[in-house]
C-alpha cells in the first residue's frame, strides 16, 4: 500500500486564519496539518507518500523536502494547472499496489490496518472511509447496503427524505485497477463525480464505516474545533487501536418519545432534551450507542427494512440539531409465541435482549470498548440490569436524556479550558 495525500488545494474559506501558506501547512499545536498526517502514516508502518501539490505548493517542497528529517520518504507531483481532486491521479497509472488516498486538509487518526483489511476483504476497486458527522444536512450522504455496496448517494442540492448519517470523510482506499479508468494523459478530474460515482452500481465502492477520528479544518470554526480536540487527546485517543469509552442508550422513552409499539417512521419524535446531550457526547471522548430492544420484527408488526427506515429518521432528527450516534445495534428478538404473524425464526431466547447484555458485547468487540468505563442510560429496569451485566455503570432516565445526566458523566473527565485565542498568529510564524 503507498499512500498519495492530495495537498494543492487553495483554502478560500479558511483565509482568515492564514491567507499566505497551502491550507495543508496550517498548524495545529505546532507542526502542520501535514506533518500530523505523516505521523499517523509512520506510526503504523508507512514510511513513503507521494504529495501532489498545487497552490503555493514550493512551501510544503521547502518544508519537507524529501522527508528524511521526518522519517519518510516523500516524492512529489507539482500540478501546473489545476487538476482538480483525481486529475493527477494519472501520474500514477501502473502502479501495482493499493492507493491510500488521503485529503490534504484533514486532521485524523485512524486504524489504518484494520480499514485496509475490510478493503482487501471486500476486494473492492474503491473503499470511502465514511462516518458519521455533525452537519449532514449539507454534505453528501452515501447510501450502502447491508454489506457496504455502495448504491448512490445524495448530493446537498437533492431532495431529501429520511436519511442515514454516513459521510465520505476523505480517506480513501484505490485498487490499482481502478487507476486504468483514468485517462494516459492528465487533466482535469474530480475525485466523486469522474471517477467514484462512475464505479458505483459496478460492484467496485464499498464504505467503510468507522467513528474515529476524521476532521476537516477548512473553516475557522473548525479549525478551532480541531486545535481543542488535539489539545485535549480526543484525535488520537478516537483510533480503534485504544481502548473506547462509549454512551449506550435506550431508544424508546430515552431518546425518543415513548410509544408501545413504533412500526412506522412518522410515529418517532425526539425528547426535547435528546439531541442536544448527544451532541455533547459527541463533542467529548465517548462514542454514542443506542441498544434497543425492538421485539415488533419477531412479531411481524415490522420488518428490518421497515426498522432501518425509522432509524434513518431518528438520524435526520438528530442531524438537523447537529449530533449524531455512532451506531444502532437493536434486538429483534422476543421468547413468546402466539402472535398472529410472527416470525418463527425470531421467536427464541437469546443473549442480546435486554435485561442480557449480548448488544453490549456486540458493540465492545466492534469498537474495542472498555465497558468498564462506559454508561448505559435508559428508563427501564431492564436497561439497568443489562448495563450493570456488561460491567458498565448505570443512569435511569425516567423521563428521558437529559443535559443533566451528561454532566453526571463528563464530570468525570472535565473539560479543559482551551485558550483559542492567538491562533491566526501563530500561523504567521510559520
Amino acid at each position: 500500500m503507498k499512500a498519495v495525500i492530495m495537498a494543492g488545494g487553495k483554502g478560500t474559506r479558511i483565509a482568515s486564519i492564514a491567507d499566505d501558506i497551502p491550507k495543508p501547512m496550517i498548524r495545529i499545536q505546532g507542526k502542520p496539518v501535514l506533518e500530523h498526517q505523516l505521523n499517523v502514516l509512520k506510526s503504523q508502518g508507512i514510511h513513503e507518500a507521494t504529495i501532489v501539490v498545487g497552490h503555493l505548493g514550493s512551501i510544503i517542497q521547502e518544508y519537507f523536502q524529501d522527508g528524511k528529517a521526518y522519517g519518510m520518504d516523500i516524492h512529489y507531483i507539482a500540478e501546473k494547472e489545476p487538476l482538480g481532486t483525481a486529475g493527477a491521479l494519472s501520474y500514477l497509472r501502473g502502479w501495482k499496489e493499493d492507493i491510500l488516498l488521503l485529503n490534504g486538509d484533514i486532521m485524523f487518526d485512524i486504524d489504518i490496518r484494520r480499514f485496509y483489511k475490510w478493503h482487501q476483504a471486500k476486494k473492492a476497486g474503491i473503499t470511502l472511509f465514511t462516518h458519521p458527522n455533525s452537519h449532514p444536512f449539507d454534505s453528501t450522504l452515501v447510501v450502502a447496503d447491508e454489506k457496504g455496496l455502495v448504491l448512490h448517494t445524495i448530493r446537498r442540492e437533492d431532495t431529501r427524505t429520511d436519511y442515514k448519517n454516513r459521510v465520505n470523510a476523505g480517506i480513501h482506499l484505490l485498487s490499482p485497477r481502478i487507476l486504468d479508468l483514468l485517462p494516459d494523459k492528465p487533466s482535469r478530474l474530480d475525485l466523486d463525480r469522474d471517477l467514484i460515482q462512475k464505479c458505483i452500481g459496478k460492484a467496485e465502492v464499498y464504505a467503510y464505516d468507522s467513528p474515529e477520528y476524521v476532521k476537516d479544518m477548512g473553516t475557522p470554526e473548525r479549525y478551532v474545533a480541531v486545535c481543542r480536540d488535539y489539545a485535549l487527546g480526543r484525535i488520537r485517543q478516537k483510533n480503534l487501536n485504544h481502548k473506547q469509552r462509549a454512551v449506550f442508550l435506550d431508544r424508546d422513552g430515552t431518546v425518543n418519545v415513548y410509544r408501545k409499539y413504533i412500526d412506522k417512521p412518522e410515529q418517532l419524535e425526539l425528547l426535547p432534551e435528546a439531541a442536544p446531550s448527544i451532541q455533547r457526547l459527541n463533542e467529548s471522548a465517548y462514542l454514542t450507542i443506542i441498544v434497543t430492544n425492538q421485539p415488533v420484527i419477531a412479531r411481524g408488526a415490522c420488518t428490518f427494512a421497515q426498522m432501518s427506515a425509522i432509524h434513518r429518521r431518528l438520524e435526520r432528527l438528530l442531524g438537523e440539531q447537529g449530533a449524531y450516534v455512532d451506531d444502532i445495534f437493536l434486538c429483534p428478538h422476543h421468547p413468546e409465541s402466539g402472535f398472529e404473524g410472527e416470525v418463527k425464526s425470531l421467536k427464541i431466547t437469546c443473549t442480546c435482549r435486554k435485561p442480557l447484555p449480548g448488544m453490549f458485547f456486540q458493540a465492545a468487540e466492534k469498537y474495542n470498548i472498555d465497558l468498564k468505563n462506559s454508561y448505559m442510560i435508559g428508563d427501564h429496569d431492564w436497561d439497568m440490569q443489562a448495563g450493570r451485566a456488561a460491567g458498565c455503570r448505570v443512569i435511569m432516565a425516567k423521563q428521558g436524556l437529559k443535559n443533566s445526566m451528561i454532566d453526571q458523566i463528563l464530570h468525570q473527565n472535565p473539560t479543559n479550558v482551551f485558550d483559542v485565542s492567538g491562533l491566526a498568529k501563530q500561523q504567521k510564524e510559520l
